[in-house]
């Protein structure tokens, strides 16, 4: 059995399309990670596009914040059942600094190599 890595593309794509408010099942981490470049690249564009208009880089951040939080909330979700844990475990980022570090390491592990509770292995090929 092997798990295939998704490309930058599918990870965005399937994120926002096939999985938009999706809490169930798994994600794998190269999912995971793709998509969490791409809001990175999204929020410096913004940024660099809206310059030093606070209006306006406030109201275009918060727009796009909204639009995108639940596809970012159910893949983190989804990246937690793929290492068997509860999706509640998201909440750890809420405790600050040692929170993100753990949710962090979480993230980077490898993904349980058979089915689990919430699903099977995510990219098998």
């Amino acid at each position: 059995m092997y798990q295939r890595q998704v490309s930058f593309t599918e990870a965005v794509k399937r994120t926002l399309t096939v999985n938009y408010c999706n809490f169930n099942g798994r994600s794998s981490r190269s999912e995971y990670w793709w998509y969490a470049l791409a809001m990175l690249i999204l929020n410096v564009v913004l940024t660099l596009i809206t310059g030093h208009h606070e209006t306006a880089s406030a109201v275009i951040s918060t727009i796009v914040g909204l639009a995108l939080l639940l596809p970012g909330l159910g893949l983190a979700v989804r990246r937690m059942h793929d290492i068997n844990k509860s999706g509640w475990w998201i909440l750890i980022n809420l405790i600050p600094v040692v929170g993100n570090i753990i949710f962090i390491i979480f993230a980077c592990k490898d993904s349980d190599p058979y089915p689990n509770q919430y699903g099977p292995v995510p990219n098998v090929a």
